[in-house]
């Protein structure tokens, strides 16, 4: 099963190119279902909507539940169904769900109807994230001592944390780990969706820098809403210039840029969906995520390349906290665990050339074993 994310910024038209993606993909006869609430009624694609209330409710009663006894132990008072309203985050968990679900669906392809382009990039970074604060604050290791917390509560005359507790850590855990699976699978990808226009031009280049801080393959570039040359009107003939110019500045980055027309009017209706052209979702070639490099290894040196597209050094902070290492892009953050070779060698420099952080790594003589070769 193939899965396409589709954002981009405010406005953009990303919700009307989510739903004409998964048009094309279904005429093309690919079983094909569309995450997201779609205003256009789109022809022989299943459509379903997340609601984020329903789920909050849901999941919060459960867990609720299965902390009745604890609860009960500090007098707790119940919440009720009706008093309950989602909270900030409720709306990406309960999208994150649904695309988990989707998996067990008898679909060829899932189109997911993303937010705007930094909710959607924090949506997707979320399942390692919270998956990483769990093992932080729950390590699975100390799940072994369960047998003991009764003893030791007596001992302490204290509560000692529940087995729910870890139980349900252990739910969340493998429940994240399913969804980040489907996110970091080769059989998944981006698509931006942006008026080719200075602000567009400025928010491409965040998303492609974003998705690429967090390993995610950008599948194309939907430049929507492109109006035709030749106009005798200097206004419109002027504001497609303008176009054409960013078309070929993302053309000359190596961007996949695939246009669509502006139909002088929103788009109603399977009719309209079709007359916009969208292409059904390509073919995205399997690539090594943050490759390191040996060539320098007769230097001693080894290289973590991480590609940046459209990053600035200003915009650019590393830190490097025991085996992890923490790059910050923009307004994107990423804490990644370090390959084992790189944690027995000290950070030694880092540079940004064509779009590509290059961060340089000395082996550490006291932890790197005589006479090894660093490849």
């Amino acid at each position: 099963m193939r899965t396409l994310f589709v954002t981009g910024p405010g406005g953009a038209g990303r919700t009307t190119v989510a739903a004409a993606t998964a048009q094309a993909a279904a005429a093309q006869g690919s079983r094909t279902l569309l995450l997201g609430d779609d205003p256009h009624g789109v022809d022989g694609v299943t459509v379903k909507a997340v609601d984020p209330a329903r789920h909050f409710r849901a999941e919060l009663l459960a867990l609720q539940e299965r902390a009745a006894t604890a609860l009960d132990l500090f007098g707790a008072r119940r919440l009720d169904d009706d008093e309950l309203t989602p909270l900030p985050g409720a709306a990406e968990l309960a999208l994150l769900r649904a695309v988990g679900e989707a998996q067990l669906g008898p679909y060829d392809l899932v189109v997911v109807d993303l937010p705007p382009t930094a909710q959607a990039l924090a949506a997707l970074a979320l399942p390692a994230q919270l998956r990483r604060y769990v093992r932080r604050l729950l390590p699975p290791e100390r799940q072994a001592a369960r047998a003991l917390r009764p003893m030791l509560a007596q001992l302490a005359g204290v509560p000692m944390p529940a087995q729910w507790l870890y139980e349900s850590a252990a739910r969340w855990d493998a429940h994240l780990a399913g969804v980040q699976a489907v996110i970091e699978s080769e059989d998944t990808a981006v698509r931006i969706v942006a008026e080719p226009g200075p602000a567009g031009a400025d928010a491409v280049r965040t998303a492609a820098m974003g998705l690429a801080l967090y390993g995610l393959r950008t599948e194309s570039v939907l430049a929507n809403r492109v109006l035709p040359g030749g106009s005798a009107d200097p206004w419109l003939a002027g504001l497609a210039a303008q176009q054409d110019k960013v078309l070929a500045q993302w053309r000359g980055d190596g961007l996949p840029v695939a246009e669509v027309a502006h139909l002088g009017r929103d788009p109603r209706g399977g009719d309209d969906l079709a007359a916009l052209g969208v292409p059904a979702p390509g073919h995205v070639a399997p690539q090594e995520t943050w490759p390191i490099d040996d060539r320098l290894a007769d230097d001693g040196i080894l290289v973590w390349r991480i590609p940046l597209p459209g990053a600035v050094r200003e915009e650019l902070d590393l830190v490097r906290r025991g085996d992890e290492l923490a790059v910050t892009a923009g307004e994107f953050r990423r804490i990644v665990p370090l390959p084992s070779a790189l944690r027995r060698c000290t950070v030694s420099g880092a540079g940004l050339a064509d779009g590509e952080l290059g961060i340089r790594f000395t082996p550490d003589p006291g932890l790197w074993p005589q006479g090894r070769q660093t490849t």
